[in-house]
């Protein structure tokens, strides 16, 4: 049985969002999809956020779910995070191109 429950994990995922606002996650699939890509991000060689010895990957991902030391992110915000990331390539560029005329 995984502990914390998913109706747990869900809250704690759910905490910071206002009312009114959209729950970030709704649904178990959401949790398992964002715990099982942390997993394979620690077998890849990321460093754990909270104690891992003698656990595997995966219950190392959903406590530090459970512990908020990650998050899942909304599309919402990954698509604000990738305009500014545009914008300030952009920037650069334009920055870079304007030092290498001068």
């Amino acid at each position: 049985m995984l502990h914390p429950s998913y109706a747990d994990l869900i809250k704690v995922v759910n905490s910071g969002v206002e009312e009114g606002e959209d729950p970030v996650v709704s649904s178990r699939y959401s949790i398992v999809m964002a715990t099982s890509k942390r997993a394979r991000q620690i077998i890849a060689g990321d460093d754990e956020l909270v104690d891992g010895r003698g656990k595997k990957p995966l219950s190392v991902a959903v406590e530090e779910l459970n512990q908020g030391k990650i998050q899942i992110l909304t599309e919402e915000f990954k698509e604000e995070t990738e305009e500014v990331s545009e914008e300030v390539s952009d920037t650069e560029s334009a920055d870079k191109e304007e030092a290498d005329e001068e």
